[in-house]
């Protein structure tokens, strides 16, 4: 493992046409056999999570599951509203639907309790996500109808009107997301190298990543199911990863050519380069890998659709930076002659400050952070409702319409009882009970509709909520329905199964879920932080301040997160409209994502710090020559970081937002405060005692013993 960084790189520099015809190649071949093979999407039945997913389980059995339904809802138009041209609208609505191959079944039209609106509700067939794929014909039929009927405003909304709605949002934002990433990255590298050509390589290469990672996800789908997620994710961090190990190589190499001064040919070069980076960014690439993997922990195909993703494209960006790229670099050779800079000006006034003040600015920058993680003590985890999606998706404006002329409709209660065939009586009268003491509580509209299954075997009672599902009624109702409610009526009969589900518990039981498997994730890597840097440096010293620096940087990041998005004072500054909670995905992702990508930098600095103490260099000094050396390339690999995940800031679904926003701080606090202050300071105080129990020595070097000689004079 320790030469196999060296040994790839002396082929691919030895045999640099093989090597990029080897890579497209492989791109090819893993985007060709993904789209060959084809996604395969996750079901409703994998989306099943704690109580509310148990009685989703007992409605299917019994065939009364959830089905895709839209609405058309009728109102006044601009000439007013004529009820008895509504009545003739909603019966072309429903013949028009009830003509299409998509339709299941076509209700009556249902009027509005002030008389002003009427709505014809359309079940399609098949299962519920799947109604987003079938609803396009719906949609036209009501474009139609619209046209047929100019004085009224008809139209239609649904859970699959609205997600195809966002999809296509989500894709739009995605595609202006990477049209500012692009140009901005390959500025920032022009920048930093001086070079075109040196700096469109870092960029070719993730992409390129991106590409292959995208097929090879797509083949993992069909033991993963893809949540929707996958390439989200793999276009966040492909792009990061993606630039930043090809940036960690080409900057050794820069330094090695400047320092060889000619003397040396490209493929020693490249030679040197791998057996100091190369194994930098291997070792980075697994403390990604392993910390991603912790997902699959959550027990949930939404974590383990990302970490698919982030392991997927984490993995093709190592290999890349083993081969194709020091090929790319043997054939660019002295591209650009522009000598080496050490730290900016910034960087080495804190540095300064660091080496003379260690303990003062240790304190001083701890206590900092601290004061960022505060308000974390007040984190309101949620899960974001239907009623959070932008409006800038028609069907959710039609949403807001349809919920004003028909509150009933905002969310519901399903109480599912599965007993034997025999009891359905018995199961009805109690569910009819339950339905009677939930007519009496205001926090719920009244109405209820019980069904039961051909065999008798299930039975399901709705009960409408004229709530939206975040607000605290409807918790509250959801509350009493299964603390109170069911066990005073079906929870007294014997031999019987219920549990409650339906919008308010599946968005309460999600994040509930999320904060049991929480402690565990959080565990795991602590342990994987420890083991991967005990690994890498041998030393205990260094493992335990990993994992106190990546807590450090964690909480610092979720405080600032909550003060920014559970308050209402930056909505118009990044253009949102504060929910007062934090989506119960955001926290787990960047706890994984930051685990992985602080280890990434922390492996990049500590080995320029080990190698001058395997040189002989005192630690002290050590410290502040590998992070002065270091630091110009970590912050430039960080601005990149920081403008591929702003770049999401961008987008208008809130828990995106929210994770672009919370990684790009994560990434600013972790390169500048963590890299360039506490580490620094904390290592300055520790000296030596920082490799206990074994200082670095020669035989340590991650060149020896590498089977070609590294000093090959041109």
């Amino acid at each position: 493992m320790r030469n196999l960084p060296v040994r790839m790189a002396g082929w691919s520099a030895r045999h640099p046409w093989q090597a990029i015809a080897g890579w497209l190649l492989f791109v090819v071949l893993c985007l060709g056999a993904g789209i060959a093979a084809g996604g395969n999407a996750a079901t409703t039945e994998d989306f099943r999570i704690g109580e509310a997913g148990r009685a989703e389980a007992m409605a299917a059995e019994g065939g009364l599951g959830q089905k895709p339904l839209e609405r058309v809802l009728i109102t006044a138009g601009a000439g007013g509203f004529d009820r008895a041209e509504a009545e003739s609208a909603a019966r072309d609505v429903a013949g028009r639907m009830g003509k299409l191959a998509e339709v299941e079944s076509v209700g009556e039209p249902v009027w509005s309790a002030d008389g002003t609106a009427v709505r014809v509700d359309v079940t399609l067939r098949g299962p519920e996500l799947d109604g987003k794929k079938h609803v396009g014909p719906l949609r036209e039929q009501t474009a139609q109808a619209q046209a047929a009927h100019p004085g009224l405003r008809i139209e239609e909304t649904g859970s699959p009107s609205i997600s195809k709605g966002i999809g296509e949002l989500r894709s739009d934002d995605l595609a202006r997301t990477e049209m500012i990433a692009v140009p901005v990255t390959l500025l920032t590298l022009f920048v930093v190298f001086g070079s075109l050509a040196l700096a469109v390589v870092p960029l070719v290469i993730a992409l390129s990543s991106i590409a292959a990672a995208i097929g090879l996800s797509m083949l993992a789908s069909h033991v993963f199911p893809d949540a929707g997620v996958g390439t989200n994710v793999i276009l966040l961090i492909g792009m990061a990863v993606g630039v930043d190990y090809t940036l960690f190589y080409l900057k050794r190499e820069r330094e090695e050519r400047a320092r060889a001064g000619g003397r040396l040919s490209s493929e020693a070069i490249v030679h040197i380069a791998a057996a100091t980076s190369g194994r930098t960014v291997l070792l980075s690439g697994i403390a990604v890998i392993v910390s991603s993997a912790t997902m699959f922990l959550a027990d949930d195909v939404i974590f383990s659709s990302t970490a698919t993703g982030a392991i997927t494209v984490t993995l093709v960006a190592v290999l890349s930076s083993m081969t194709v790229l020091p090929a790319l670099l043997a054939k660019l050779g002295a591209r650009s002659t522009r000598r080496e800079k050490g730290a900016g000006r910034i960087t080495s006034a804190l540095l300064r400050l660091t080496g003379r003040r260690p303990a003062a600015v240790l304190s001083v920058a701890v206590l900092a952070m601290l004061a960022l993680t505060a308000p974390l003590l007040g984190l309101n985890l949620t899960d974001m409702g239907r009623e959070t999606h932008p409006r800038e998706v028609p069907a959710m404006q039609t949403y807001d319409r349809l919920n004003q002329a028909f509150p009933e409709l905002k969310a519901m209660h399903q109480v599912v009882v599965r007993a034997g065939g025999d009891r359905a009586g018995q199961v009805g009268a109690a569910l009819r009970k339950l339905a009677q003491r939930a007519g009496a509580d205001d926090r719920l509209a009244g109405t209820a509709e019980l069904r039961t299954s051909a065999d008798g075997r299930i039975s399901v009672l709705e009960l409408a909520v004229p709530h939206y599902v975040s607000t605290d009624e409807a918790k509250s109702s959801l509350q009493t329905l299964r603390r109170d409610y069911v066990p005073a009526t079906v929870g007294v009969l014997s031999g019987v199964e219920v549990a409650v589900t339906g919008d308010v518990a599946r968005y309460a039981d999600y994040p509930e879920h999320q904060k049991q498997r929480l402690p565990l994730i959080i565990v795991a890597l602590l342990l994987v932080t420890f083991g991967i840097t005990l690994w890498a440096f041998r030393s205990v010293t260094l493992a335990v301040a990993g994992v106190f620096l990546n807590l450090l940087s964690v909480g610092a990041s979720l405080g600032v997160l909550v003060l920014v998005f559970q308050n209402t004072w930056a909505q118009n500054l990044l253009d949102f409209v504060s929910t007062g909670s934090i989506g119960s995905r955001v926290p787990l992702f960047l706890l994984v994502i930051l685990f992985g990508l602080s280890t990434d930098y922390q492996m990049f600095v500590i080995s320029r710090i080990r190698e001058a103490v395997q040189r002989g260099v005192p630690t002290r000094q050590a410290v502040l020559d590998g992070i002065g050396s270091s630091a110009r390339v970590v912050t430039g690999a960080a601005f990149v970081m920081v403008t591929v995940f702003a770049s999401f800031v961008g987008l208008h679904i809130i828990e995106m937002k929210q994770m672009g926003f919370v990684l790009a701080v994560a990434v600013v606090l972790d390169a500048v405060v963590i890299r360039i202050m506490i580490l620094p300071a904390l290592m300055l105080l520790l000296g030596e005692r920082s490799w206990w129990p074994v200082r670095p020595g020669p035989r340590d070097r991650p060149d020896a013993n590498t089977d070609r000689p590294l000093l090959e004079v041109r």
